[in-house]
């Protein structure tokens, strides 16, 4: 299989809350990037035409809560593949944080961020 994604992702579980107008689950973060995110598919989900959520999850042993605006990209039985459309610029800063802390490496950093700018600025352009 071809590997599509453009940033690294890292493995992270936390559960999540995911939300849609007045609709709300239970899923649980499998891993993450800069741009998108991995959940497993709450039980009685079902999907509907309209694939955009918001996402909210906790770090681990603190209160800081990642809140991000989301598209359903995919989904299968188990999982649900979103591509993070917004965050706060508190979710943006510590996300990039927890991503930096995974990475392992300040090259590896500046090259997803590059990336992300160089994406952000095709999006804009269109």
């Amino acid at each position: 299989m071809v590997e599509r994604r453009h940033f690294m992702r890292i493995i992270y579980q936390s559960s999540a809350t995911l939300s849609q107008a007045n609709d709300e689950w239970t899923a649980n973060v499998c891993d993450l990037s800069l741009q998108g995110i991995l959940l497993t598919r709450p039980t009685d989900w079902q999907p509907n035409h309209d694939t955009h959520y918001s996402v909210r999850f906790c770090l681990h042993e603190c209160d800081i809560e990642l809140v991000m605006d989301t598209q359903l990209v995919r989904h299968c039985n188990d999982y649900l593949r979103m591509r993070i459309h917004h965050m706060d610029i508190d979710s943006a800063s510590h996300l990039k944080r927890l991503v930096e802390l995974n990475i392992g490496t300040d090259e590896l950093l500046h090259r997803e961020l590059e990336q992300l700018a160089d994406l952000e600025r095709s999006i804009n352009e269109q």
